[in-house]
């Protein structure tokens, strides 16, 4: 359990970082980046992929091939295009913030699951993560900080919210899935890397013929570098490297932990935020994070308890 959370957090840090992505090149529509994005990562996914991919992709049944696409869908494309317009509209801030319900939403969809503890008994984890997103949003800074209109950012708003939605089923689905397959981690990262890809492609190319305008015109050469090495950097870290830390994580942990550790994407968007900006928390930010801390401590503490019982007595 321990690898499985220092995996998690690995992840989140990572994740973290993703989450600033978008806003360092405003000028491409989200639908672009996502599919940039992870068209890059099928391409890695498959070039990792070929000195076993024959006997990898004859593995992989119908059944097998339906919930990757699903998951590829809602944990890839549509949450990444859904959290890049979120960011772009109402701001890094406003997105972090809302991304940080994941632990509640996670854990309440996970709460039947058999290695996951009640949520009666993790109901002061959650509550303490619960007031730590409340004071981060009751910070007078955090829902203000993005330009553009009241609308564009009540926009950003419910994308954001869309997006907690998709990567909590995501998270779910695929951690009950992998546990009962007869694949590994690393291939099953693989696998969903080379589906995404292909989706990535097939929709960039569908958006191409219904909306040729979506392709921005006019953008100097250097920010276009700018856009490929932000893509790049989201294609090999925040989905190759990312997804393969969190779904070793998912084979270590039950998955009412495994919702409590996403927090650490928060933390680490936050703290990659005040180094963007050159300045230190606010009380209620700093609060918050102490808030968030605690109650990711007390879960794993939780969660220790059950797993070493056991241990206990099979020793006496």
């Amino acid at each position: 359990m321990k690898r499985g959370v220092v995996y998690a957090g690995m992840a989140g840090a990572i994740w973290g970082g993703v989450i600033l992505a978008p806003s360092l090149v405003p000028e491409f529509n989200p639908l672009l980046i996502s599919s940039v994005r992870f068209a890059l990562y099928g391409a890695i996914s498959l070039l990792i992929a070929l000195p076993v991919a024959v006997g990898l992709f004859r593995r992989v049944s119908r059944e097998d091939l339906s919930m990757l696409v699903r998951l590829s869908l809602a944990g890839n494309l549509l949450y990444f295009a859904l959290l890049s317009a979120a960011v772009q509209f109402a701001g890094v801030a406003a997105a972090s913030l809302i991304n940080g319900i994941m632990p509640l939403a996670i854990s309440y969809c996970s709460r039947s699951e058999h290695d996951s503890l009640p949520l009666s008994r993790m109901k002061f984890p959650l509550a303490l993560v619960a007031l730590g997103i409340l004071c981060i949003n009751l910070d007078p800074t955090a829902l203000t900080a993005a330009g553009g209109t009241p609308g564009e950012r009540i926009l950003g708003v419910v994308c954001a919210f869309c997006g907690v939605a998709c990567w909590s089923w995501y998270a779910t689905a695929n951690a009950r899935y992998l546990k009962a397959s007869h694949f590994n981690s690393h291939e099953w990262s693989t696998l969903i890397g080379v589906v995404t890809g292909v989706m990535a492609i097939v929709l960039a190319a569908i958006g191409v013929l219904v909306a040729p305008q979506a392709v921005p015109t006019g953008i100097a050469a250097d920010r276009w570098m700018a856009f490929l090495w932000v893509s790049l950097f989201l294609a090999v870290f925040g989905s190759w490297v990312a997804n393969g830390l969190w779904n070793a994580a998912t084979r270590r942990l039950p998955m009412s932990l495994g919702g409590q550790l996403i927090v650490f994407e928060t933390l680490f968007a936050c703290a990659y935020a005040y180094l963007h900006q050159q300045r230190l928390p606010s009380p209620m930010e700093a609060l918050a994070i102490v808030l968030l801390i605690v109650g990711v401590l007390w879960a794993i503490g939780l969660h220790r308890a059950p797993a070493e019982a056991p241990a206990r007595a099979v020793e006496s």
